[in-house]
C-alpha cells in the first residue's frame, strides 16, 4: 500500500518547476540542491512513485549518478548558503 507524503503537493509543484529548468546548461546550483533534497526525502518512501520516477529520469537525463549529485551538492553547500540566500525562512523538516 502506497502512502501519501505530507509534503507531496508542495513537492510535486516544486519538482514540476525544477523539471522545466533541468534542461538549462549549466544546471543552476539551486536546481541541483533541490533535486538532491527531494531525492533524500523520497528515498525509500513507500509512495510518491511518480516523484521518485521523475527524479530518476532527471538524473538519467543529466547522465549523473546519485553519488555524483550528492557530491556536487555538498560542494555547493560548502560554497553557498542556498537556503538562507534563496529560500524562505520557514523550516521544512517533514
Amino acid at each position: 500500500m502506497d502512502l501519501q507524503h505530507p509534503q507531496y503537493a508542495k513537492d510535486r509543484q516544486l519538482l514540476s518547476e525544477l523539471l522545466s529548468r533541468a534542461a538549462e546548461q549549466p544546471i543552476a546550483d539551486w536546481v541541483l540542491a533541490e533535486i538532491a533534497r527531494l531525492r533524500i526525502r523520497y528515498l525509500g518512501f513507500p509512495g510518491a512513485r511518480d516523484m521518485q520516477q521523475d527524479l530518476d529520469k532527471t538524473l538519467e537525463r543529466w547522465q549523473m549518478s546519485e553519488a555524483e549529485l550528492f557530491a556536487r551538492t555538498r560542494l555547493i553547500h560548502q560554497r553557498l548558503d542556498l537556503y538562507r540566500e534563496s529560500f524562505s525562512n520557514r523550516d521544512d523538516w517533514a
